[in-house]
């Protein structure tokens, strides 16, 4: 004998279609907004770009030290302005030239220049490689009593070559290593006092009033006195 329950338990297949055409557009929505679930999930242009900010930091960090090496690099002193900004007597062109033929392009140094070629000198300095000139400017010379130049032009073999390699070291020297005692290729130490953009060189301390000029092969500090080798 069958119990009520049984008999009440049974569905018709005609029930169970029913059934699921009711529920069938629920599945459908259920499955639409899972599909867009996944959707934005995959879609990376949805997602923060985290890479913008750190790929743009070294970048920036870069160019501020770029922009400090430039500054370090840059001439100093009060007679640097009345350089050429353009032409072969500029910055820019002295440096594309060696150290006696960047001087000859600068109108501030035409008695050294003339001393130079009087002592034979000039394809020696633009030939050598990695040197530091102290270059006296004009107003150098004409300071000095006329004996003093009539006996320097008179030897230009001996004491005129004596006093211009005195202003050559055979090393270039950057301005934060400009401070210290240096062998000039004249044989005699050398030594340079100061520190920043205020630097006093030899025994008379003479004052570079402008420096780290850079030719070819050469860094130029122009001075406003004339160097002379200690006695032996």
């Amino acid at each position: 004998m069958t119990d009520d329950w049984t008999i009440r338990s049974r569905t018709t297949p005609e029930e169970i279609i029913v059934k699921i055409r009711s529920i069938a557009p629920a599945l459908t929505l259920v499955a639409a907004l899972s599909l867009a679930a996944c959707s934005g999930t995959d879609d990376g242009t949805d997602a923060p770009d985290a890479t913008d900010d750190t790929a743009s930091a070294p970048a920036d960090e870069t160019s501020e030290a770029t922009d400090d090496g430039a500054d370090m690099a840059a001439p100093f002193g009060p007679t640097c302005a009345d350089v050429p900004t353009t032409g072969a007597g500029s910055f820019d062109g002295m440096s594309e030239d060696p150290v006696a033929t960047a001087a000859g392009n600068n109108a501030d140094l035409s008695t050294l220049v003339d001393l130079v070629g009087l002592a034979g000198l000039g394809d020696t300095l633009n030939t050598t490689e990695d040197i530091t000139v102290f270059a006296p400017a004009n107003a150098a010379f004409e300071a000095l009593p006329p004996e003093t130049v009539e006996a320097v032009q008179a030897d230009p073999d001996g004491l005129l070559t004596t006093v211009l390699t005195y202003h050559v070291v055979p090393e270039r020297i950057a301005p934060e290593d400009l401070a210290g005692t240096f062998t000039t290729l004249q044989g005699a130490e050398l030594t340079v006092e100061g520190s920043g953009a205020d630097f006093t060189v030899g025994a008379d301390a003479a004052t570079v009033v402008c420096g780290n000029v850079q030719t070819a092969n050469a860094t130029v500090y122009i001075i406003d006195g004339v160097l002379m080798p200690p006695s032996e």
